[in-house]
């Protein structure tokens, strides 16, 4: 396994539309390994493909507790077939907006379609912060990304606040390399 680089917001990347895998085979086994190790180590509980800057539609995640054993779920070409009428909100993050979190409103239970990691077509009904972390990153691999659920004026404040962070720390290997 090994560990990737994450993007970071403004990167245009995260925008991207995930392309849908066609065969799971040994080079997706290994990236979704590779995208597992990434999320354990950064820390985080969900890690889309397009995060480490590979559009296809491929998601990692683990909720279970810190003090429980470790349940990592590989899920390829997710598709959200149900949603509930309910809602319920959580404060969400993203290993790709570090150190910002905000309340977000989703569906408080959804049923997913998707294979797993040996190709197999499964369906998962999940409530919880399973259901918030599916919808978080199956919003990644369709270009959204968490900070689209809350206000406009948040919504840009983080958005500049990560633009200027991203020109100065450019700025900074400029004159790295220039040194």
């Amino acid at each position: 396994m090994t560990k990737r680089d994450i993007i970071i917001l403004p990167d245009a990347q995260l925008r991207r539309v995930s392309e849908p895998i066609k065969t799971v085979d040994a080079g997706i086994r290994q990236l979704a390994d590779d995208m597992l190790e990434t999320m354990y180590e950064a820390p985080g509980i969900g890690l889309a493909a397009i995060q480490i800057a590979v559009p296809k539609r491929l998601l990692v995640l683990d909720v279970s507790k810190d003090d429980a054993p470790k349940e990592p779920m590989v899920v390829i070409n997710p598709e959200i077939v149900w949603e509930s009428e309910e809602r319920s909100v959580y404060q969400e993050g993203c290993l790709s907006i570090p150190d910002f979190y905000e309340d977000v409103e989703r569906p408080e239970r959804v049923r997913v379609t998707f294979l797993d990691r040996e190709g197999k077509p499964c369906e998962l009904e999940a409530d919880g912060i399973l259901a918030t972390c599916l919808q978080h990153e199956i919003d990644h691999l369709n270009g959204v990304l968490f900070i689209d659920h809350i206000s406009k004026l948040k919504r840009d404040r983080v958005v500049t606040k990560f633009t200027k962070q991203a020109r100065a720390n450019a700025r900074l290997d400029k004159q790295r390399k220039l040194a």
